[in-house]
């Protein structure tokens, strides 16, 4: 009897055409969208080329017909308050600057999507994310970049457990984004010329600030910029609007480029320095997620890390320090390591693992 899989639809090209894959494979495919966004309007939604919207519901179950396939939609908004939404506001009111997606991964597109599955007699569920999953020679799951160094997405995927790994196939990992497109182009698919989706779904007017007054209450208080030594040297317009890194809209006339180098919520202040101030050559993490290994066990680690999803990532040393934290010694400064990002580590083109920046 051929496998049964869940296949999460976006209404994107990608998780289309790895539903078709997987079809194709033998697989007896299930199409199902999850709700996860609150109160969407479809044509903000058809804009920004969301990935949870009400658009992206039509889209779906239209590509499921022209597969042939069974479709549901399934409605995963208060995991996604709870563990998204709500992490995003406190993230940001704490000063740091969070990844939702990679939150929204872990608990809801795995942990909530694949108990649903299971429970209907699913085997296993699958996504359209560019990253392949492998089984190591030491029994672990690791997941392996995709062949596009331009699309590969293992990064907000570094914190999946051992158990959603051996549950998932990830058959678009194989593929560039371009012949993902002729194939969709090929089987006529509605979605084939459909752009990507953007980076915040429930944020589409990328207006951070104003969603977390808006969602919490709390209203983002004026407060000093200061610079390294502590003098003020101007006002800011509240903590939710500034990361670590940030040089565009500060409004500072200091008569040279200026930088966030930190965020201090206790006194409301947002410091700021030179270009090379937010240089670092050491990044503490902690809440770590092992992957192609189990720890490390007391030994130091040569990895790539990359410090945000953009970025390329570097060569450093990692090493297990107090609390449960690890410290990664990098060969070369790094560039604005902002707490709450996640840092994840590389060897051999598979995930050591990762963790969150302190």
């Amino acid at each position: 009897m051929s496998k049964k899989v869940v296949v999460g639809m976006s209404g994107g090209v990608d998780s289309s055409v790895a539903a078709w894959l997987l079809k194709e494979q033998g697989y007896d495919v299930i199409g199902v969208t999850m709700q996860i966004w609150q109160d969407e309007d479809t044509e903000v939604q058809e804009a920004e080329g969301g990935c949870c919207g009400l658009s992206a519901v039509d889209d779906a179950r239209r590509v499921a017909m022209e597969l042939g396939i069974p479709y549901y939609v399934m409605n995963f908004k208060e995991e996604f308050k709870c563990r998204v939404m709500d992490y995003f506001a406190q993230e940001y009111l704490a000063g740091r600057t969070p990844n939702p997606c990679i939150a929204c991964n872990r608990y809801v597109k795995w942990e909530s999507l694949l108990q649903r599955s299971l429970a209907i007699g699913a085997d296993c569920i699958a996504t359209g994310h560019y990253a392949r999953i492998a089984k190591l020679e030491n029994g672990r799951f690791a997941l392996e970049t995709s062949v596009t160094a331009a699309k590969d997405q293992t990064y907000a995927l570094y914190n999946l457990t051992q158990d959603q790994l051996s549950r998932t196939l990830m058959p678009v990992g194989d593929y560039t984004k371009d012949e993902i497109r002729q194939m969709a182009q090929k089987l006529g698919l509605p979605v084939a010329s459909k752009p990507d989706s953007q980076e915040i779904c429930f944020i589409p007017d990328h207006d951070h600030a104003s969603f977390i007054e808006n969602y919490t209450g709390k209203e983002s208080k004026p407060g000093n910029f200061v610079d390294l030594k502590g003098n003020v040297i101007g006002r800011h317009k509240g903590i939710t609007h500034y990361t670590v890194g940030q040089r565009k809209g500060l409004n500072l006339a200091m008569g040279h480029p200026v930088f966030v180098t930190a965020l201090r919520p206790e006194t409301n202040e947002v410091v700021i320095g030179d270009s090379q101030d937010v240089f670092t050559s050491t990044v503490r993490c902690n809440r770590l997620n092992w992957m192609a290994v189990d720890g490390l066990h007391g030994r130091e680690t040569r990895v790539k890390a990359k410090i945000r999803y953009n970025h390329g990532g570097a060569m450093c040393t990692i090493r297990e320090i107090e609390n449960g934290e690890v410290e990664c010694r990098f060969d070369e400064p790094v560039r604005a390591a902002a707490p709450g990002q996640a840092v994840v580590f590389y060897e051999n083109g598979y995930v050591v693992g990762g963790g969150t920046i302190l």
